[in-house]
């Protein structure tokens, strides 16, 4: 079940603020489940982000294999996966 707020974070900055999705996507933030769908890799990004620096341009553009990827990115990717429940206003933020 998805919150009327969740948290939304930037996995480029690590921008985070709780919104509704939205306000999300008025604010330009791309994020399920406006923009792409929970638990499927795509850009997280706020609004003074680029999409080029994310885990999915890693993945898609980029050509890199998962285990290329840096920490910081794997945990993005963790919480992408684990989706909405990772983002619910209570859960706890993994630090990279």
């Amino acid at each position: 079940m998805i919150p009327q707020r969740y948290k939304h974070i930037c996995e480029v900055c690590g921008r985070t603020e709780e919104l509704t999705p939205e306000e999300a996507f008025e604010a330009g933030w791309d994020y399920p489940p406006r923009m792409g769908a929970f638990g499927i890799v795509s850009p997280r990004t706020c609004p003074d982000c680029s999409m080029m620096d994310t885990v999915w341009a890693a993945l898609v553009l980029k050509k890199m294999n998962p285990d290329e990827l840096t920490y910081k990115q794997k945990l993005t990717l963790l919480r992408i996966i684990n989706e909405p429940d990772s983002v619910m206003p209570d859960s706890e933020e993994q630090e990279p």
